[in-house]
């Protein structure tokens, strides 16, 4: 492993994560491996627990991986290791991603890593509420061992410099991007392999996103059963597609079958024939309580569907209400129910809003203003590495 990712003088960014599986966070370090210029940068991507199959999604056969296999609890137990590493691989970046992963600046400090990169991705589990006097403390704890920092949208920008007292020179907000040639839609619905609902009078709304309590999958179920409570007629045509597995899939299963509507859902678990999905859509929805910037929303947007999407974190930065989708209180099924009710009602709307969403993507977050934006950064941190050490 060293002297595979030594092998060279391009310049090693060590990306750190919790768990490299599926998810919006790992999608995002997925895409900015693939499409970085692999003549600047090698990368190693390091996992405090685990790294899974989703590991395939990483074209580039210069990638080094490591799993740590980290049990629950702090990291302190890994320093020795850490440290270790990180004089072996001596990379010139360490890149740490959300709170999970921020105490590993630690360890890259006391290893003379020169720039040490943390990005908020995203509140998730209990870190949900940004006036948690806990999650503020722990992350000013770290902030003397963290160079610079990274928001993916302007909700997180404010929370790092207003909650965390984050100078604004050391902060960088940078949108995620979505690759439109992998994500793109025709204007006209396509069959989903596998998929019982195929005839072409169906309206199919559907969310695509691991099943936990902070995606709030369950707030979409009760509102699609809220919009056939108030629209009995759109049991004709009106179905639901929730993609994904975790821990919230059998309570969601369960409640289906309760309100007798399981028959008018489609649970398949988790698939990896995302695009073809979303190109099967009419429209895209997302319930969740918290987020960051949606890797999800972007690829639907790039699919040409509009986007019902909850109004938290930074979702109001990506849909634009009444033009590009709609935007509803969290953990409010009536609101999503209305919005629902809305696009199966008047598919002219759903379809104009759909164009216009793959506009905003063409125009504002494209895969490769993401790739600039980010070697930008890169550059930036290793142009100040080598001018320390000319000191």
């Amino acid at each position: 492993m060293k002297n595979f990712l030594t092998a060279d003088s391009r310049p090693l960014i060590a990306h750190v994560v919790y768990r490299f599986d599926t998810g919006g966070l790992e999608n995002g370090v997925v895409n900015l491996v693939n499409h970085l210029p692999r003549e600047k940068y090698r990368h190693v991507i390091i996992a405090l627990s685990k790294i899974t199959e989703f590991r395939q999604r990483v074209i580039r056969d210069d990638v080094g991986f490591i799993a740590l296999e980290k049990n629950p609890g702090h990291s302190i137990s890994l320093y020795p290791r850490l440290f270790k590493l990180f004089r072996e691989l001596q990379p010139s970046i360490v890149h740490t991603r959300n709170l999970a992963a921020l105490e590993i600046t630690v360890p890259a400090w006391a290893a003379g890593v020169p720039a040490r990169l943390h990005s908020e991705h995203g509140r998730e589990g209990t870190d949900l509420d940004p006036n948690n006097r806990k999650y503020q403390l722990i992350r000013k704890l770290y902030r003397p061992f963290v160079t610079n920092y990274l928001a993916l949208s302007k909700d997180l920008s404010h929370y790092l410099k207003d909650f965390i007292g984050i100078p604004q020179h050391k902060l960088t907000q940078i949108y995620n991007g979505v690759d439109s040639a992998r994500f793109y839609g025709q204007g006209q619905r396509l069959t989903i392999a596998d998929c019982p609902f195929q005839s072409p009078q169906l309206r199919l709304f559907g969310t695509i996103g691991r099943m936990h309590a902070v995606k709030d999958q369950l707030n979409l179920a009760k509102a699609f059963v809220h919009a056939l409570h108030l629209r009995p007629a759109l049991r004709d045509n009106l179905r639901l597609l929730m993609i994904g597995d975790g821990p919230t899939r059998n309570q969601i299963i369960d409640y289906l079958q309760q309100a007798s509507v399981a028959d008018l859902c489609w649970l398949p678990g988790e698939r990896t024939d995302v695009p073809e999905i979303l190109r099967g859509l009419d429209c895209f929805v997302l319930p969740s309580r918290s987020e960051g910037i949606s890797n999800t929303i972007l690829e639907a947007m790039a699919c040409q569907l509009p986007v019902i999407a909850t109004e938290v974190g930074g979702n109001p930065e990506l849909v634009n209400d009444g033009l590009t989708g709609k935007l509803v209180p969290a953990e409010n099924p009536p609101a999503l129910a209305s919005a629902i009710i809305d696009y199966a009602e008047h598919s002219a709307t759903a379809l104009q809003h759909g164009k216009a969403a793959r506009l905003a993507v063409e125009q504002h977050f494209s895969i490769e203003a993401m790739t600039s934006a980010y070697s930008a950064l890169y550059d930036s941190l290793l142009s100040t590495k080598n001018n320390t050490k000319s000191h």
